[in-house]
């Protein structure tokens, strides 16, 4: 059995990716996309008509409008691919607007809506988890819209995600171990920082056993992955979001690979319950100094691959 095949008996796995038709080799049951994995994907010859047609076909609307059109066309795309579910991610611009967030929410449910997609089943609405998206996923959830809170790297938004009844969170992996190895300079020790003990995966096990503890149903989907290495010390957690190229490193690897996050264990552990409301929320948030740069870095990133996909469409044929 390769190491993929392994992770499937206890994970849900997910791929991470715009690029759909590398999807069926890898057989998810969900698929994650954003602003920056559209981008890279509409920049490649085979994908480059999908944009065209979405600017062609949209003529004279507001560029918010067709790129939520074009979004929906990638995930309605996916989801003729997928037996699950594809999240779409709102305009990280909007990323302190809890208002806007909801309506912009409730346009890409429309259009998957118009497509006849039954969006209660298979679309998650992607929102960064800041106390602003948080609200926002609180009240689509009251309105049978489920959500994916991401760029979420500290465990108070994790508590705050899973008190607003949230369908999935996605705590990054990947970009927690960038910020330790980086502030670490040279004293990282990467043979002590690897599988169990890497910073990245210690902060998934700490929510995915506080969830379990606690009864929270909120899903725990670790995402962005640098090594196999993190993904197979949280094999057991709900989901994990994976992209193209370590999904074929995992499909090619016959290693041992063993079950390592356990919800039955998680439960007899004594992990107290904690809760946050808004000045709590932003105060640990503030004191953790790698989740306030990286949550900041990721909005920018996002934002700004938004804004490379609208000056792509303003040149796109018209």
């Amino acid at each position: 059995m390769n190491q993929l095949d392994a992770l499937r008996q206890w994970t849900t796995v997910v791929a991470d990716t715009g690029d759909f038709r590398q999807l069926a080799q890898f057989k998810p049951r969900d698929a994650t996309t954003n602003p920056s994995l559209i981008l890279k994907a509409v920049q490649k010859a085979e994908y480059r008509p999908l944009l065209d047609e979405a600017v062609r076909t949209n003529n004279g609307k507001p560029i918010d409008e067709v790129i939520d059109r074009l979004l929906v066309r990638f995930g309605t795309e996916i989801l003729s691919i997928i037996p699950g579910r594809v999240s779409t991610e709102v305009d990280a611009r909007l990323s302190f607007d809890t208002q806007a967030t909801i309506e912009r929410a409730e346009r890409i449910v429309a259009l998957y809506r118009a497509e006849g997609v039954d969006v209660g089943q298979r679309v998650l609405i992607k929102i960064a988890s800041t106390w602003e998206g948080i609200e926002a996923a609180r009240a689509l959830e009251k309105k049978g819209i489920h959500c994916n809170l991401t760029l979420l790297f500290s465990f108070a938004q994790a508590v705050a995600c899973g008190a607003a009844g949230v369908q999935l969170i996605s705590p990054f992996v990947g970009r927690i171990y960038d910020w330790h190895k980086k502030a670490a300079g040279s004293q990282w020790d990467e043979a002590a920082n690897a599988g169990a003990d890497d910073p990245g995966v210690k902060s998934v096990r700490a929510i995915f056993d506080y969830y379990k503890k606690h009864g929270i149903r909120t899903e725990v989907m670790g995402a962005s992955f640098r090594n196999v290495g993190q993904i197979a010390a949280l094999a057991g957690c709900d989901l994990l979001t994976i992209s193209p190229e370590l999904l074929a490193e995992l499909a090619a690897s016959e290693a041992p690979l063993t079950h390592a996050l356990d919800a039955d264990a998680a439960q007899r552990k004594d992990i107290p319950k904690v809760a946050f409301d808004e000045p709590a929320f932003r105060y640990a948030l503030n004191d953790d100094a790698m989740a306030t740069e990286k949550l900041a870095e990721g909005i920018r990133a996002f934002a700004a691959d938004a804004v490379k996909l609208e000056k792509l469409m303003e040149t796109a044929v018209s």
